[in-house]
């Protein structure tokens, strides 16, 4: 059985094919996703405070195979590692400045609530079955086994227009570190 919450030392690195550098002052658009406690999410009404919303292609689940050659694809390993990682640092993001913290994919919520159980998430992840955020915001996605996944990058937004961008992350189980530096960095910029 697959250990999803560790990663293989030689996981290929992404490189910036400049596809996210669009987003940084863009609006976020005026769409609802649904999350894994069956709210609503308006992602034009995040509210002023900052939102982490990290962008993930999908996470692993016990007893379902991930797509052939997925360690190979640069950037596709490691949803469940930064998922722990975003979990174990929720407390310090909050402490650092972040009002919420969501993860997205286009996997379903039924999907995600499995996710959100089995690791005790202590945040809601959101179900973009449809890409429907990618289409709105032009983000990067890439095709395997028949999938259209979203590529792995995390937005900060503020205000509801995107304040910053992290993309191409790498490595993931220590991204959830590289969000809270720069939410620690820029506690007081307005």
């Amino acid at each position: 059985m697959t250990d999803y919450t560790s990663l293989p030392a030689d996981l290929p690195v992404p490189e910036d094919d400049g596809a996210a550098a669009h987003l940084r002052g863009v609006k976020m658009p005026r769409l609802e996703l649904h999350a894994t406690d069956g709210a609503t999410i308006s992602l034009e009404e995040l509210g002023t405070g900052r939102t982490v919303l990290y962008i993930y292609p999908l996470t692993g689940r016990p007893g379902t195979d991930l797509p052939e050659g997925w360690d190979s694809i640069p950037g596709a390993r490691g949803c469940t590692a930064e998922t722990c990682s975003f979990r174990d640092h929720h407390q310090d993001l909050l402490t650092a400045g972040a009002t919420q913290v969501y993860g997205l994919s286009s996997q379903d919520s039924d999907y995600q609530r499995e996710v959100t159980e089995r690791l005790h998430l202590p945040f809601q992840m959101l179900s973009d079955p449809a890409r429907s955020l990618a289409q709105a915001l032009d983000l990067p996605t890439f095709t395997t086994g028949g999938l259209t996944l979203y590529k792995r990058l995390t937005l900060i937004i503020k205000a509801n227009v995107i304040e910053h961008v992290f993309y191409p992350v790498f490595p993931p189980d220590k991204h959830a570190d590289q969000v809270l530096a720069w939410l620690s960095d820029n506690a007081h910029r307005p």
